[in-house]
């Protein structure tokens, strides 16, 4: 099995990153793979916009300690593994189907 890794853009506080931590914990453990390493970029420019996001999706509402950030999941897996683990995670992340709703924490996949 080859290492590849996952890339998710957030716009998190504490809370909504372990939250996102533990779908992609509760994913990869339903599947033949295995967490090597993770980390969390926390000057995440490239996700500035889910900020603006939130705003839209949250009016008046205070961004507390959120901020973009990218989360990277090392994972020892099969390209074919690798792709079902993304494709859940990001159903995990919104569920709510494809009719207009608010993601729980906006993200981005990379």
């Amino acid at each position: 099995m080859r290492t590849r890794t996952l890339r998710f853009g957030l716009y998190a506080d504490e809370q909504g990153l372990a939250w996102v931590k533990g779908l992609v914990d509760e994913v990869v453990g339903a599947r033949e793979a295995r967490i090597v390493g993770e980390t969390v970029e926390h000057s995440a420019d490239a996700y500035d916009h889910l900020a603006e996001q939130w705003g839209w999706e949250n009016p008046g509402q205070s961004s507390g300690a959120r901020e973009a950030v990218e989360l990277r999941v090392r994972l020892a897996c099969s390209l074919r593994t690798w792709r079902t683990i993304r494709k859940a995670v990001i159903r995990a992340l919104c569920p709510e189907g494809t009719g207009p709703h608010v993601c729980r924490v906006p993200w981005a996949a990379a």
